[in-house]
């Protein structure tokens, strides 16, 4: 097959690619955002799923929110505009999550939990020069969400089981194998470990797909 052909396919592959939010073309693991949180406040599965309701309860409401806003004043306001938004969200937000957990649980995520309102993963849309229509807004800010939900949930589990050998506080083998896991150095660790693996593993099955749409 000539170069010239080679190309559109690769194109095509690159392009289902990156619409897939969750596993080839996560958030975290692809373009390190929202790793502040993970590496601080994830350190067991508890804490992720909290985190992952803050996340589903902030992101696509924002995003979608914004979206909307920005058809009615000037664009190039939209960075303020997703901050406010993303800030009169929160507020809400945290009123459900007081509803669905106690104070102390919460407490356990610190200032993690508000500084979510400033965190890339939720705001980065901004960026962007073009206006983004509502409907794209929720497809891809639910999509974004499931991805960083994923993450958090596979490495706050993982920490939690290499630093206190527990899940979800019980039991699973007999000790801590890394307890520095409990600590952002070791959240660190962890995080560039996984990373690592996650993307070697997105590498070969994008090469797999690249082989299968290939003509003989």
């Amino acid at each position: 097959m000539s170069e010239l052909q080679h190309e559109p396919l690769q194109a095509s592959v690159e392009k289902r690619a990156r619409r897939d939010r969750v596993f080839l073309n996560n958030p975290v693991i692809m373009q390190g955002l929202g790793l502040a949180p993970l590496i601080v406040a994830a350190t067991t599965l508890k804490n992720g799923i909290m985190l992952s309701t803050a996340v589903l309860l902030l992101l696509t409401p924002t995003r979608v929110l914004a979206a909307l806003l920005s058809r009615f004043s000037y664009f190039r306001f939209r960075g303020l505009i997703y901050a406010l938004t993303a800030g009169a969200v929160y507020v809400g937000a945290r009123y459900l999550m007081g509803l669905l957990y106690t104070p102390a649980e919460l407490a356990l995520l610190g200032l993690y939990l508000p500084l979510l309102v400033a965190d890339p993963i939720v705001l980065k849309r901004y960026e962007r020069p073009q206006r983004e229509r509502t409907r794209t807004a929720l497809r891809k800010g639910l999509i974004t969400s499931c991805g960083y939900i994923a993450a958090l949930l596979f490495i706050s589990a993982l920490r939690e089981i290499l630093g206190l050998g527990t899940l979800f506080g019980s039991p699973v083998i007999g000790g801590a194998l890394f307890p520095m896991a409990q600590l952002p150095s070791g959240g660190f660790m962890v995080t560039a470990l996984v990373m690592c693996v996650w993307r070697a593993a997105a590498a070969g099955v994008k090469k797999q797909m690249s082989l299968e749409v290939e003509p003989l």
